[in-house]
C-alpha cells in the first residue's frame, strides 16, 4: 500500500471518529452539537479534561469505545510517522549509494521507461549487463526501489539526467517510452551526448521510424509490428514459430542463438569454415556471418573465409557457444 493511501486512511479514520463521536453524544446524551463535538475531541485526543457532558451508563460505554478508537488512531499515526522517518532515512542512504554505483558504471545500458516493454527488456538483459532505469511515474519508482534496481527519477529527455545516468560512458540506451515524441527527444539528446552510443528506440507509428533514425537511433523497433508478425507466423508457419520460440531466453531450452565476434588474435582468421573445424570442435552451427562492412552472408558455404571482426551468428547449446566464443577470441586453439 502506498504512503498516500495510508495517509488517506488516517484522514478518513479521524473524520469518521469525529462524525461518529459527535453524532453518538447527540443521540445518546441529547447534547448540543458544539458540546458533543468538544467531548469527542477531548476523548479521542485523550487530553483528559473533566466531562463536559453528564454521562449516562450508555454514554460511558460509548466514551470508552471512542477513547480506544482514538488511541488506535494515535498508534496508527505514530507508526505512520515512524515508518516515514525510517523510510526517508533509508531512501536517502540508498539514493546516495545508488548514485555512487551509477557513477562507477561503464559500458552499461540505460533504459528510459519502465513500462511493460522496458520491464521485459530489463528482465532479459540485467544478468549480462549493468542497467540503469530512468522513470518518472511515482508508482513505478516505488517498484524500482522495492526491487533495488538502479534508477533515476525524472524526464528521460533531460540532458542533465542522462549525464547523471552515465550516458557518456554507456554502451547501450533503450528508449521505450509510450510516446513517440518523447522517444524522439531522448534519441536526439542521447546521440548528441554520446556519438558512439548504440540507441534502440521504440516506435508505435510507422511515420516516426524515419525521424528516429534521422535523430540518431541505431535501431528502431515497433513492438506492435513485431507482435503482429509473430502472431501471423504462428497461424501460417506454426512449426517455424516453434523453432524460433525454442531459441528465446524465456523458453527453457538447451538451444540458443548467439553472435560471436572474431578477434584478430583468433586462429580462425583467414581459414574457411571447413578448415576452422568449428563444427567438430564446438558443435555449434554457423547460421550466418556478418562482415565488418555490414554484408550479411546467410547459410555460408564450407569454403567461406572467416575474416577478423566478422560476427558469427551461431546456433547451439550454452556449452557449444561458450567453446565457439573461446575459439573466436583466441582463448582456445588446436
Amino acid at each position: 500500500m502506498t504512503r498516500k493511501r495510508l495517509v488517506i486512511i488516517a484522514i478518513i479514520w479521524l473524520f469518521s471518529l469525529l462524525a461518529g463521536g459527535t453524532l453518538g453524544y447527540i443521540i445518546i446524551e441529547k447534547a448540543p452539537f458544539l458540546d458533543a463535538l468538544f467531548m469527542t475531541v477531548i476523548t479521542i485526543t485523550t487530553i483528559g479534561y473533566e466531562e463536559h457532558i453528564p454521562l449516562s451508563k450508555n454514554g460511558q460505554i460509548f466514551t470508552i469505545i471512542l477513547s480506544l478508537s482514538g488511541a488506535g488512531l494515535f498508534f496508527y499515526l505514530f507508526g505512520l510517522v515512524s515508518e516515514f522517518i525510517v523510510r526517508t532515512t533509508m531512501e536517502n542512504f540508498w539514493g546516495k549509494k545508488m548514485e555512487k554505483e551509477i557513477a562507477k558504471l561503464k559500458d552499461h545500458c540505460i533504459i528510459c521507461g519502465f513500462g511493460r516493454i522496458g520491464k521485459n527488456i530489463y528482465q532479459f538483459i540485467h544478468k549480462e549487463i549493468p542497467v540503469v532505469v530512468i522513470e518518472k511515474n511515482k508508482e513505478v519508482i516505488e517498484e524500482l526501489k522495492e526491487n533495488k534496481i538502479l534508477h533515476l527519477e525524472g524526464d528521460a529527455s533531460s540532458e542533465e539526467l542522462l549525464i547523471k545516468a552515465g550516458v557518456k560512458r554507456a554502451k547501450f540506451l533503450v528508449t521505450a517510452l509510450g510516446d513517440d515524441v518523447f522517444n524522439l527527444f531522448v534519441t536526439l539528446t542521447a546521440r548528441n551526448l554520446n556519438p558512439s552510443l548504440y540507441i534502440l528506440a521504440r516506435a508505435d507509428s510507422a511515420s516516426v521510424e524515419k525521424k528516429l533514425y534521422q535523430a540518431g537511433a541505431s535501431r528502431v523497433i515497433s513492438p506492435y509490428k513485431i507482435g503482429a508478425r509473430k502472431m501471423a507466423l504462428a497461424l501460417l508457419r506454426p512449426n517455424v514459430m516453434d523453432f524460433m520460440e525454442i531459441t528465446t531466453p524465456e523458453i527453457k531450452s538447451d538451444l540458443q542463438i548467439e553472435e560471436v565476434i572474431v578477434s584478430p588474435k583468433s586462429f580462425l582468421v583467414g581459414k574457411t569454415l571447413i578448415q576452422s573445424k568449428i563444427r567438430e570442435v564446438s558443435n555449434a552451427i554457423i547460421l550466418a556471418i556478418k562482415r565488418s562492412d555490414g554484408e550479411m552472408i546467410f547459410n555460408p558455404s564450407s569454403n567461406t573465409v572467416i575474416h577478423k571482426e566478422d560476427i558469427l551468428i551461431a546456433l547451439g547449446t550454452i556449452q557449444d557457444l561458450d567453446t565457439l566464443h573461446k575459439l573466436a577470441t583466441g582463448e582456445l586453439t588446436f
